[in-house]
């Protein structure tokens, strides 16, 4: 079902910058094994699934240092985890890694807007660039996207809006002309830091978060996203 807080005209907007893990991609099980590996190759007991996919978005340092027990982990053992579990990811990060079904079909549905003019649309991960543009290239998704950025493509991460106004820059749209699509809090704080309309999705890792963040529009499904920019979602 598609829930909407504050209505935009689909026919408006130029640019759909979209999340990676858990927007497009489920990539949970490479990332909980490679935390895990991490994890045994510094001595700590593995931790659940659950527990680590709460932990992704916020990209790989602080996924490691909550892996580590948060702010008051060592950060000499942060380091080194990090260091390990970014090379092991490297090499297993499509070994179960997917398109969520109904993803492909949603982002040919959205590319083209129904004024004629085909949409802009790009991906803003807080993951490593290279593995980031690497999944999206090796799982056929590359046709959609004029950009690819990850976490080390800017000084900072998401949810500081730097990398939103590079894509904003880059394609030729006004924030009012954006949408940023994601699965979780930070994803809905990047839009409004950078002045975008925001979208999020339930299906992905941490769709509890929206409790305290929530977005302008709210779906279940990748059907219901084409529907948002395809003329059967909100309007003003």
């Amino acid at each position: 079902m598609i829930r909407t807080r504050r209505a935009f005209d689909p026919r408006s907007i130029k640019l759909v910058i979209f999340d990676l893990d858990g927007t497009l991609v489920d990539s949970r099980l490479d990332l909980v094994h490679s935390v895990n590996a991490a994890l045994r190759h510094i001595g700590r007991r593995e931790l659940p699934e659950e527990t680590i996919a709460s932990y992704v978005g916020d990209g790989a340092p602080i996924l490691i240092q909550r892996a580590l027990g948060g702010e008051a982990a060592d950060q000499g053992l942060v380091r080194k985890g990090l260091e390990y579990f970014l090379a092991y990811y490297r090499e297993h990060k499509l070994d179960h890694t997917t398109v969520y079904a109904g993803v492909a079909e949603a982002l040919a549905a959205i590319q083209h807007s129904s004024n004629g003019m085909p949409r802009k649309m790009a991906v803003l991960s807080n993951k490593p660039v290279k593995p980031s543009q690497a999944i999206v290239q090796e799982l056929g998704l590359g046709q959609f996207f004029a950009h690819v950025y990850g976490g080390n493509s800017f000084p900072s991460k998401k949810p500081d809006p730097e990398g939103a106004r590079k894509l904003l820059a880059e394609n030729g749209a006004s924030p009012e002309q954006a949408a940023m699509v994601g699965d979780s809090h930070v994803d809905v704080r990047t839009g409004r830091n950078a002045g975008l309309w925001t979208i999020g999705v339930t299906y992905g890792f941490a769709p509890h978060t929206f409790a305290d963040d929530p977005p302008d529009v709210l779906v279940d499904t990748p059907q219901e996203l084409a529907a948002v920019f395809g003329g059967g979602g909100p309007r003003s």
